[in-house]
């Protein structure tokens, strides 16, 4: 059995909950009414499309390392 790890990015949403994205297999989107259930809705989308890009003999993509930072811009 064979481990992919991949970063995911938790949104939370206006109406509750949390957007889940996955930036290295950006076919994934998903939604939890909770972290916990967002986390488990993200590990069983991977887990889903890994399987079917193996079945049909696809590559599997890696994991992206992200830069980011948070920028303050002044509006006159």
């Amino acid at each position: 059995m064979a481990e992919y790890a991949y970063r995911v990015i938790y949104e939370p949403i206006a109406e509750g909950g949390y957007q889940v994205i996955v930036p290295a297999l950006p076919e994934i989107i998903t939604y939890g009414r909770t972290l916990e259930e967002a986390r488990e809705m993200a590990q069983d989308a991977i887990r889903c499309h890994v399987g079917s890009l193996l079945k049909d003999r696809e590559p599997i993509p890696r994991d992206i390392e992200h830069l980011t930072e948070r920028l303050a811009v002044s509006i006159p």
